[in-house]
């Protein structure tokens, strides 16, 4: 089984384990059967509005495993990111909700919400209440050169009803007004990835997530393994014309793929499929499970794309064999 051969699942949240408030069909078994051979869990999401114990509680109440140890938040990695650059003690200004808050007044920091108590620093992270008075509170605090840190960079999060704005778009409002880019602490930038290692002391990570953007470049940038499940927002086109920063070691329909053995894809193979390279188009022959087919055709694509990427047009033949 792929997962024999890693100690550590970093795993993401919305779009591998849950999509809003429903379990994705086979995650909690799977994560169940993984923890039951051996593997550590460590649920690793750029969320930073809720607390561990509260996510904790969401997880089981879907049947997967979880603990609030067993939680590593983007606002914890941003509470380190400001313990380390500021005196113990000091006041930061927080721009989100509880879980934020928590995670700050955990590194010995005193959370605050003006910017008249003069804040050593302004951490961002997203809250469906925030609001724009305590936005331009932020603001006014980063122009008065306390230091930016964002839990993560986001544009978009996913839900039942499509893709919503996340903080990363909300950040710009600070970023714009007060004319200072933040510090970002979640993927796929180092500190979520630096704080998951300490917390889980992992060895052989696997990172498991379902964006290219934050899960797999977070686990490129970390020199780690991935494995892209296709129950979130990629889709197999993202996948094909991925540039290398983006191409994930592993590629599965969901998470069932950790508890079965992986195939080998070799020379545009795999299963009873084979992709090849002609008349500038990916093409795909034979038949078999789609993801088999995703493999082989991924082994050609990101060969012939080398360090760029292909367009969709060139591998549309591909895709359509897939559909």
């Amino acid at each position: 089984m792929l997962i024999d051969a890693f100690d550590t699942l970093l795993l993401d949240l919305d779009g591998v384990v849950y999509l809003g408030r429903q379990a994705i069909p086979g995650a909690p078994e799977s994560l169940e059967e993984a923890r039951r051979r051996g593997a550590r869990l460590a649920y690793v999401t750029n969320n930073a509005s809720r607390t561990p114990a509260a996510i904790a509680a969401h997880l089981r109440g879907l049947g997967a495993p979880a603990t609030a140890d067993d939680v590593v938040t983007s606002a914890q990695a941003a509470a380190r990111v400001v313990a380390e650059r500021v005196p113990p003690g000091s006041k930061v200004l927080v721009v989100g909700g509880s879980g934020l808050r928590l995670a700050v007044r955990d590194r010995g920091l005193r959370p605050v919400s003006t910017a008249a108590e003069s804040p050593a620093a302004v951490v961002q992270g997203f809250a469906y209440e925030l609001s724009y008075g305590l936005l331009a509170e932020g603001a006014l605090a980063v122009r008065q050169g306390a230091l930016f840190v964002a839990s993560n960079g986001d544009t978009t999060m996913p839900s039942p009803r499509g893709e919503l704005p996340g903080n990363g778009s909300l950040v710009r409002v600070i970023a714009t007004a007060a004319g200072v880019e933040p510090i970002y602490a979640g993927k796929p930038d180092p500190p979520l990835h630096r704080e998951s290692m300490i917390r889980t002391n992992a060895r052989r990570p696997l990172v498991v997530g379902d964006r290219l953007d934050t899960d797999i470049e977070g686990a490129t940038n970390a020199g780690v393994e991935s494995l892209l499940v296709l129950t979130g927002v990629t889709t197999p086109a993202d996948v094909l014309t991925a540039e290398p920063r983006h191409r994930p070691t592993y590629v599965g329909e969901d998470l069932r793929t950790l508890l079965q053995p992986y195939p080998e894809v070799r020379d545009g193979a795999c299963g009873g499929w084979r992709a090849r390279w002609q008349d500038g188009a990916l093409r795909l022959e034979g038949e078999g499970s789609r993801i088999d087919g995703l493999r082989a055709a991924c082994d050609v694509a990101w060969a012939v794309a080398g360090e760029g990427r292909l367009e969709e047009d060139a591998v549309k033949p591909a895709l359509d064999r897939l559909t």
